[in-house]
């Protein structure tokens, strides 16, 4: 199947999983990722509606992001090393995943205009994963909240490996934080997932395979 065609049928799925949920389509925003995608493919997929790009590396859009032609907002998926903090204001509309006040402040220092960011939560409290521990997120949600350059517009999580299932609680959970501080969007949900996390409060679905295909 072509871009087009997985993206029409992951729009479907979006469609009834948020009148499942009672709620609006709009309130969902496909995160499209082109982790190791090439810049044809990626307007190819905003040819076909994509707005929302996503990528996990800064040295890969560093490359790839010059050759695409078309329009869409950019979203840092993966690890920021505080020392690409730079790099990553020039690249990125949004950078998802600050786990730190250092970074929020490196972000800040390195940008002109208020840059929205999402603040990660280690949701399994997996020692592997980046992240912030959910005891903390509150404390440092409003230490972000002070810092002017960064703009905190929600939180985001990966929960561990297992069944759709298994991760509902864990959206749920991150639902819940997220009420409890009073912010607007959640990035939650991938491929496997993201029926499950819009059902949950999802507003942003990091979707990689189901629209590309399988990663040679």
């Amino acid at each position: 199947m072509s871009i087009a065609e997985n993206l029409a049928a992951v729009e479907k799925r979006i469609a009834a999983a948020c009148a499942r949920a009672g709620r609006k389509r709009e309130e969902v925003t496909i995160v499209a990722v082109t982790k190791t995608f090439p810049a044809a493919r990626v307007d190819e997929a905003i040819a076909a509606g994509v707005t929302h790009v996503g990528e996990n590396r800064v040295q890969e859009a560093r490359e790839k992001k010059p050759q695409v032609r078309g329009s869409a907002r950019w979203h840092l998926i993966g690890h920021l090393q505080s020392n690409k903090a730079k790099d990553a204001v020039r690249l990125f509309d949004v950078i998802e995943t600050v786990d730190s006040v250092d970074l929020a402040q490196k972000i800040s220092r390195a940008s002109d205009t208020a840059r929205d960011v999402l603040l990660q939560v280690n949701i399994g409290d997996e020692l592997q994963k980046n992240g912030v521990a959910e005891a903390d997120v509150e404390a440092m949600a409003s230490e972000i909240r002070s810092i002017a350059g960064v703009h905190l517009i929600g939180l985001m999580a990966i929960p561990p490996i297992g069944t759709p299932d298994d991760a509902r609680k864990h959206f749920r959970r991150l639902r819940s934080i997220r009420d409890r501080i009073g912010l607007r969007h959640l990035s939650m949900g991938m491929s496997e997932d993201f029926e499950i996390a819009i059902e949950e409060g999802s507003t942003m679905v990091r979707i990689g395979r189901a629209i590309f295909g399988p990663r040679g």
